[in-house]
């Protein structure tokens, strides 16, 4: 047994508690190595955490309404070269979506205005082949077709039969009303009509020279006639199916039976499913099956 000191006690105490200090010290010292290593030197750990995958993904750029005008304008322009690539001529799109197109013609005139109007009100959009000559008169209608997102074609310069003139001729008729339009500020235009339906093999050349897409009709309303406004909307909604065109009139004479009828053409499409659209959209969502026979003069010509 060992005698402890009696005068070496209180050092001996004193040793054990600064020991005891010492070892707590040095706990404290590791706790906090060990958590400024843990954190990265202190800072926060969000910091140094493995980002998240999606934190890595470039959200695309929202692009302004004239970006996505322009985007849409070049896809219609690639839909139209493609159509043109196997026919020259159409007379619908086709028939596996719901849409359908709109068209007039002999425009613009005194009602055309008003007209758009009614299109703009129920958020509609169409295709109007214009006569050049007529813009020195009513071309704020045309004006207001190209700023609401409608499409103008190619009506002629002066409405002739187009199998009756020459080859000059027919170029002529063509391309002043594709200046005139031009001047106007809109788009070359893509898409041309015949006046009465009369083309030969002539046109089709200068079509293919100007790369002009002709379109037909698959329905006409007949409105130019006067047949009274429930005729009207009874010859639109008869006609009306998946990639139909159906032709009506916003100049040429009164077309307030035309304008009158509008409302209710478009509330009986929307009650059928059918979505009205311009024909560049249609040959975009819904173009024409290949081969098709190629239509022939409307005319008889």
């Amino acid at each position: 047994m060992t005698i402890e000191d009696p005068q070496r006690a209180p050092d001996h105490r004193r040793f054990r508690r600064r020991r005891a200090v010492a070892g707590v010290a040095l706990l404290a010292i590791v706790a906090l190595l060990i958590t400024a290593l843990g954190s990265g030197g202190g800072g926060d750990r969000r910091h140094t955490a493995a980002p998240d995958p999606a934190s890595r993904r470039v959200s695309a750029p929202r692009l302004t309404p004239a970006q996505r005008e322009a985007q849409m304008h070049a896809a219609e322009e690639k839909a139209l070269d493609s159509v043109l690539s196997y026919t020259p001529a159409i007379t619908s799109g086709g028939n596996r979506g719901h849409k359908l197109a709109l068209t007039f013609d002999d425009g613009p005139g005194p009602y055309t205005q008003q007209l758009v109007g009614v299109l703009n009100r129920l958020h509609v959009h169409a295709t109007f082949f214009a006569i050049g000559e007529e813009e020195r008169y009513f071309s704020a209608g045309t004006v207001l077709e190209l700023h609401s997102g409608d499409v103008v074609g190619d009506h002629t310069e002066t409405h002739p039969m187009m199998a009756s003139l020459s080859a000059h001729e027919q170029h002529e008729e063509l391309a002043e009303q594709i200046a005139r339009i031009e001047l106007l500020g809109g788009p070359r235009p893509r898409l041309f009509r015949p006046p009465y339906g009369s083309f030969d093999a002539t046109t089709f050349h200068i079509l293919h020279q100007l790369h002009l897409l002709m379109v037909l009709w698959s329905t006409d309303t007949s409105d130019y006639t006067l047949p009274g406004v429930p005729a009207i909307v009874q010859s639109a909604l008869a006609g009306a199916h998946p990639g139909a065109i159906i032709l009506m009139h916003d100049a040429g004479g009164d077309r307030s039976e035309t304008i009158a009828a509008l409302p209710a053409i478009i509330k009986g499409l929307r009650k059928k499913g059918l979505e009205p659209v311009t024909i560049p959209r249609l040959m975009l969502d819904d173009p024409p099956p290949r081969g098709q026979p190629l239509p022939t003069s409307l005319a008889g010509d």
